[in-house]
């Protein structure tokens, strides 16, 4: 089994469960990215729309993202001799880290690559050096 270090364990954990819900196995392909601010979570989807995309967060709290693309043949006598790019339909739920702000989450397509904004909670961070009154 692999693990990537540098991902937070609930993201191994998950990546890393055949009880992972995929339509098909050729499934697009998925980065997680992490910095001090949010996650974002990159699909491949070259060819595919925004209208193809239905994201949202189950009564759980996890992001679930859902794929649909019809084939669409443009003229009734053509037909595939041979077809090896099509996602059809695709489904995967991601279990979130429990400092995502589920309030703010956001997505965007671009170049082929939709975008999945998971902003981290804004923790008030306390000073520790102060001055304390003697009473």
């Amino acid at each position: 089994m692999y693990k990537n270090s540098w991902l937070p364990e609930v993201f191994n954990d998950f990546f890393d469960n055949n009880n992972m819900p995929k339509a098909n196995a050729t499934a697009p392909a998925i980065n997680v990215l992490v910095n001090d601010t949010e996650y974002t979570v990159e699909l491949a989807a070259p060819g595919l729309r925004k209208e193809d995309f239905d994201i949202s967060l189950n009564a759980e709290g996890d992001l679930v993202i859902k794929m649909e693309k019809k084939a669409e043949v443009k003229d009734e006598n053509t037909r595939y001799l041979r077809r090896e790019f099509a996602y059809s339909k695709y489904e995967q739920t991601l279990i979130l880290p429990d400092d995502v702000n589920k309030d703010e989450v956001g997505a965007r397509m671009a170049d082929g690559v939709l975008n999945i904004t998971l902003p981290k909670l804004n923790k008030s961070i306390q000073k520790v050096a102060r001055q304390i009154e003697v009473g």
